[in-house]
């Protein structure tokens, strides 16, 4: 039984209860059809309560019997009141308080609580900041979890949405997934939802479907949770220089709306409580999003579901494409080393063509070391919506330097879902600065970030 459901068992014998005093009271009174009608009421309250126990726990409950045994005497005394003068109120009103005392103590004792958690990631890529509680809740046998990926827009340069994505195909395959139109979420009620996009329609690029903003959801579960898809460097929270890089992950309306926001550390949970507060007293929202003594328990530092994901991940175990062995084995049957080369957005936005210059000597250098090195180019997911909604004349530069490597066959091209399988398979990391460097460091890996401005000749 879920924990709404038995809260609400509780709520309705609490009336029930009160009900009987005030029965007690007509009787004593000799206000019999007040007294009939009290009695009527709690007899469909019994009948709604055992319904809902027969259909969460079966016909065979104990708890049910005691309700029928309730009703059945509901009915007697329902007949004695309208042929006899002289009735018992005190006894008619502890024999029912002894029932329902049993059917409380049933509840109670025998019926364990469901959970029912949903998880919904927009981006199959970033599931990995979702994964890790996701297996601990269905892990749990008293928990119903629910993956249920959604579907997102690409927007145009004036705001307005383009295609719709949905990428429910691409998780892995031990993840159960339930489409989003199969799932009936005022029915289910879920008792928390998980969310990694915290922009609502405050993404300049993206947006997850309407439906699936943070204030929409709020109206359905008893708990919103945001992780970030992302994790961050490290900062001090008294580096206010650099706080300015990252304050604007602390303020959205996914933070806003969530009843929880579970960030990668204790030092990253303070600044955001520092950044929030600030955010919200300039806006003027209310009392409870500038209380610190609410938002330190609001917010939590245990860490990002990312971390564990990588640390979980080992080479012996991954799936390689035929198409990257070929390019990652020597002649001989040893390996290659392995660089995985990211590109970034912000990069490519603030350095246009420059950006693409760069990237065009990094592949030749690449490519004339591929005897001994295997590149692995994995560009940010979300990099074409991007330059094509910001930039669209960065976009047919970009792409043909894409099409060639690809074309050329020397280099891996990651487009997948899996950043994690890269992690694991690569030996060092060259690229722009990002959150996959913190990843990659926490697996141990040399990380080198590249300066735009170095162009080789």
């Amino acid at each position: 039984m879920r924990k709404a459901q038995k809260q609400q068992i509780e709520e309705t014998i609490r009336q029930m209860e009160e009900a009987h005093d005030e029965m007690k009271r007509c009787i004593e009174k000799r206000i019999t059809a007040q007294a009939k009608e009290l009695l009527a009421d709690c007899q469909n309250a019994a009948v709604a309560i055992g319904t809902l126990i027969e259909n969460t726990e079966g016909q065979e409950h104990f708890a049910v019997a005691i309700l029928e045994e309730y009703c059945e005497q509901v009915y007697q005394i329902h007949e004695y009141l309208s042929s006899e003068s002289n009735i018992n109120a005190n006894k008619i009103y502890k024999s029912l308080r002894q029932k329902l005392i049993k059917v409380s103590n049933s509840i109670k004792n025998d019926i364990k609580i469901r959970t029912e958690a949903v998880f919904l990631p927009y981006k199959a890529s970033m599931w990995d900041s979702l994964e890790s509680v996701w297996k601990a809740a269905d892990a749990d046998p008293d928990c119903d979890a629910y993956v249920i990926p959604i579907p997102y827009f690409d927007k145009n340069p004036d705001g307005s949405f383009k295609e719709e994505h949905y990428e429910g195909d691409q998780y892995p395959d031990y993840v159960p997934v339930t489409r989003y139109d199969a799932f009936d979420f005022g029915k289910h009620m879920p008792d928390v939802i998980y969310i990694h996009n915290g922009y609502d329609d405050w993404n300049l690029v993206t947006s997850v479907h309407p439906n699936f903003y943070s204030k929409n959801l709020k109206k359905y579960t008893q708990e919103l949770v945001y992780i970030p898809y992302f994790v961050l460097g490290e900062i001090d929270p008294d580096n206010q220089q650099a706080v300015e890089g990252m304050k604007h992950f602390c303020f959205m309306p996914g933070i806003i709306n969530a009843d929880k926001v579970v960030v990668q550390s204790e030092n990253m949970r303070q600044i955001y409580i520092n950044e929030y507060i600030k955010a919200a007293t300039k806006i003027g929202l209310g009392e409870e999003h500038i209380n610190r003594k609410f938002l330190e328990k609001k917010f939590l530092g245990t860490g990002s579901p990312k971390f564990d994901k990588v640390l979980n991940t080992k080479k012996e175990d991954l799936k390689i494409p035929k198409e990257w062995l070929k390019i990652i084995e020597k002649p001989d049957g040893t390996w290659k080393k392995i660089i995985f080369y990211n590109t970034s957005i912000g990069a490519l936005l603030l350095h246009s063509d420059k950006m693409l210059k760069k990237m065009e000597t990094v592949f030749e250098t690449f490519k004339e070391n591929k005897d001994e090195i295997a590149l692995l180019w994995r560009p940010h997911p979300l990099i074409q919506a991007t330059i094509e909604s910001m930039r669209p004349q960065l976009w047919v530069g970009y792409q043909e330097i894409k099409d060639r490597y690809i074309e050329e066959g020397w280099g891996i091209y990651d487009d997948t879902s899996d950043v994690d399988r890269a992690v694991a398979l690569s030996d060092a990391y060259y690229g722009d600065g990002s959150s996959v460097i913190q990843l990659c460091r926490m697996a141990g890996m040399p990380v080198m970030v590249q300066n735009v401005e170095i162009i080789l000749q």
